[in-house]
């Protein structure tokens, strides 16, 4: 197969496979050109011509439980992951590297030219013996049964593996031959602190999650004026936490979702606000590329389900070379060294499924 994905949706005891073994996946430059298209969407952070948007068009689609579900991919798929040169295990540090962006963006937000902004950062790691991404993603699906696991692997944007809380999009009914509205549903989510039973949020993690949950509801009621709001709510995602708001609403016509995804994406929960402003800054200012991460992904179908995922907590396979990806939320009252600690932590999510 030249192309494919594979998911498991949040809780599910079943992945799915969709693959495309002819031709390469459509390559789209615009959001709204997903309007009444269906497939798996792989889309970056910023559509360029190196990271285009990809329209997967499966010719094959097979359901597998999790439990040993690595061992029936490669055979199905005939892959062959060539490894890189391998070098000893070795995590590289960007410490320094980190520390000047904080200081260029946080300046930023002390002018008062940014309410939030996001900085992000790579994470360079090599092993001597990689693991097939196949039993990867399987080991991802059994420690983050919380999660969106997906593995997609295409010629135009390589294999990424990703473990994921954030939902862009997604139906909560599937839409049957237009007798109803489509009911959809997003969130906000914002907010990061270590798991615990009780945890108590800051002011500064209450101020950013409100930020993105009142731009989540004024991009909906563009689109609507049947929305619902749940929370804010604590939830988890493997060992950290973060606050969350449900948002549920209905669509009268559900073939224009790629306007929808345009105007939604980037959300402030991965670029910042004022919206276009802080998405500029980040393309010129920011020192790791994003690529496809902080992009969505996901399967979409417009008069079916459509489960959409922000592609957060995501590494890029290359052989033994891994490159792992997170972010996190500043705002005015942001301290340098916890900031680093909350992308350590995201980091790890990626780098534990490294770790024999």
């Amino acid at each position: 197969m030249s192309s494919f994905a594979i998911f498991r949706l949040p809780f599910a005891e079943t992945c799915t496979l969709m693959a495309q073994a002819e031709g390469e996946p459509e390559v789209l430059q615009r959001l709204t050109s997903l309007n009444d298209r269906q497939g798996y969407v792989f889309a970056p952070f910023a559509a360029t011509s190196q990271h285009p948007i990809l329209l997967l068009h499966p010719d094959k689609v097979e359901s597998f439980p999790v439990n040993g579900c690595a061992e029936a991919f490669i055979p199905m798929l005939s892959c062959s992951f060539v490894p890189s040169a391998s070098r000893p295990f070795a995590p590289s540090s960007s410490h320094s590297r980190y520390h000047l962006d904080f200081c260029n963006f946080y300046a930023q937000l002390q002018e008062g030219t940014f309410r939030k902004i996001v900085l992000s950062r790579c994470q360079d790691v090599d092993v001597a013996e990689p693991e097939s991404p196949f039993l990867l993603f399987q080991k991802a699906c059994e420690r983050y049964p919380r999660m969106f696991i997906s593995l997609v692997s295409t010629p135009q944007g390589g294999t990424w593996l990703t473990a994921t809380p954030e939902i862009l999009l997604e139906n909560e009914v599937p839409f049957e031959g237009g007798l109803r509205a489509a009911s959809f549903r997003t969130i906000a989510l914002a907010g990061t602190m270590p798991f615990a039973e009780d945890v108590r949020w800051s002011e500064k993690n209450i101020r950013e999650q409100r930020y993105v949950a009142t731009y989540m509801m004024e991009t909906l009621e563009q689109f609507t004026n049947n929305i619902s709001e749940e929370g804010p709510y604590t939830t988890r995602a493997a060992n950290l936490a973060h606050l969350r708001s449900d948002f549920t609403f209905t669509l009268s016509d559900n073939h224009h979702l790629g306007t929808l995804l345009h105007a939604l994406h980037p959300t402030p929960a991965v670029c910042g606000l004022p919206k276009r402003e802080a998405f500029d800054f980040i393309q010129r200012n920011e020192s790791s590329p994003r690529r496809y991460y902080s992009g969505f992904q996901g399967p979409l179908t417009p008069d079916g389900e459509t489960h959409l995922y922000v592609s957060l907590r995501c590494m890029l396979i290359n052989g033994g070379h891994y490159a792992l990806y997170a972010g996190g939320g500043l705002l005015c009252d942001s301290v340098e060294e916890s900031e680093w600690q909350e992308t350590e932590a995201k980091l790890s999510t990626m780098h534990s499924l490294l770790q024999t």
